[in-house]
């Protein structure tokens, strides 16, 4: 990481053309017009993925903070919370897709023994995954929140849920109607994915910077089969640990030595911590200051 150097500043910039493309596709998914602005957006994104990245909140807290922020900053609660659930759904399946890709094009550039078992075990986890996110996404059709808060108001006699079926069921509806928005819904699945192919562009970065270069379709391959691990350890915080395991792994099929797969794994790691401990510090000032404010009032 001491060859890298001062490399890891522009790494950690570049990050933020990523995260732009997926508020961008977030954008495309709320209520148009009267919304927050792009750079409003931007930031509740930036939020949203520092929480998720270093607390441990099974990969969605930050999409729960999401709701809240972007509530406060003038959509109506339940489109806030429609256009979160359906942007989740959009970031997974295009990261399937992306994972996919890489797959198909490790696939074309080589078919030894050792690299067609380990797009098999990826490939294999991608599909179990794949087959929980088409139920997921047919619930949400399904009217899924009505029916969770009905039984769950029934199960724990707790009047406050019952009462609440009713604002599930607009949830639902408002779910539902993004999704008919097939123009608006298109165009943010093109846009995310695009954001999870310019990721590559990080391992790309930090190989010129640490001497060794990779070519564009080996970082494409090799971030695409580390957004995969990352999707099926979900509930690992901040997938710790299983990263730079797999980075390790996919690392040796393009002759990279552990050390320098761990390099790129924890120059990663850097990069969150960069980005993401002061995206919890203005998550604190903000809701501290909101928090003042109240009081005052």
């Amino acid at each position: 990481m001491l060859l890298v150097g001062w490399g890891l500043a522009p790494v950690s910039l570049f990050h933020l053309l990523p995260l732009v493309l997926s508020a961008l596709s977030w954008r495309d998914l709320l209520p148009a017009g009267g919304g927050p602005g792009l750079w409003t957006v931007i930031v509740i994104r930036w939020l949203r993925e520092s929480i998720n990245g270093l607390l441990p909140a099974a990969g969605v807290g930050g999409d729960l903070v999401g709701i809240r922020l972007i509530h406060h900053a003038g959509v109506p609660g339940r489109p806030a919370a429609a256009s979160t659930i359906v942007d989740l759904t959009v970031g997974v399946i295009t990261q399937l897709l992306f994972v996919v890709s890489g797959l198909a094009l490790l696939i074309s550039l080589s078919r030894q023994p050792a690299v067609l078992a380990i797009a098999g075990a990826v490939l294999a986890g991608i599909v179990l995954f794949g087959i929980a996110m088409a139920v997921f996404l047919a619930l949400q059709h399904r009217g899924m929140f009505e029916v969770s808060t009905r039984i769950a108001g029934g199960l724990l006699r707790n009047k406050r849920l019952t009462e609440f079926t009713g604002k599930a069921a607009d949830i639902d509806a408002a779910v539902v109607a993004i999704y008919r928005n097939r123009p608006r819904l298109w165009r943010a699945l093109a846009v995310r994915y695009l954001g999870w192919v310019a990721g590559a562009g990080e391992i790309w970065l930090i190989m010129n910077f640490f001497g060794q270069p990779l070519s564009l379709a080996d970082a494409f391959i090799l971030e695409s089969l580390g957004a995969g691990v990352r999707a099926v350890a979900f509930m690992i915080p901040g997938a710790v640990g299983v990263l730079e395991g797999s980075f390790v792994v996919f690392g040796g099929l393009f002759g990279l030595p552990p050390q320098t797969s761990l390099m790129i794994a924890l120059c990663r790691r850097t990069r969150e911590l960069a980005l993401g401990v002061p995206g919890l510090a203005a998550w604190q000032a903000l809701e501290g200051h909101r928090l003042m404010r109240r009081r005052r009032t």
